[in-house]
C-alpha cells in the first residue's frame, strides 16, 4: 500500500508542477509531450486528478490517527 501511496503523491506532485508551469510561463508540459486533446493526454489528466483525490484522504487519514 505503500508503494501505491508513493505513486500516487508523485503523479500529484507532477500535477502541480505542471499548473506551476501554465500558470508562470504558459507552457502546459502534458500538452506538449502528448498533444492537446488526445486520449493519452487526457489519460494523464485523469490519473493525476484521481491522485489528488486519493491524496486528500490520505491527508485525513493521517489527521485523524494523530
Amino acid at each position: 500500500m505503500e508503494t501505491i501511496q508513493k505513486v500516487l503523491l508523485v503523479l500529484t506532485i507532477v500535477g502541480a508542477i505542471n499548473w506551476g508551469l501554465v500558470g508562470l510561463f504558459d507552457i502546459n508540459l502534458v500538452s506538449s509531450l502528448f498533444g492537446g486533446t488526445t486520449f493519452m493526454a487526457k489519460t494523464i489528466y485523469t490519473l493525476i486528478a484521481i491522485a489528488g483525490i486519493v491524496n486528500i484522504g490520505i491527508l485525513f487519514n493521517n489527521l485523524e490517527a494523530e
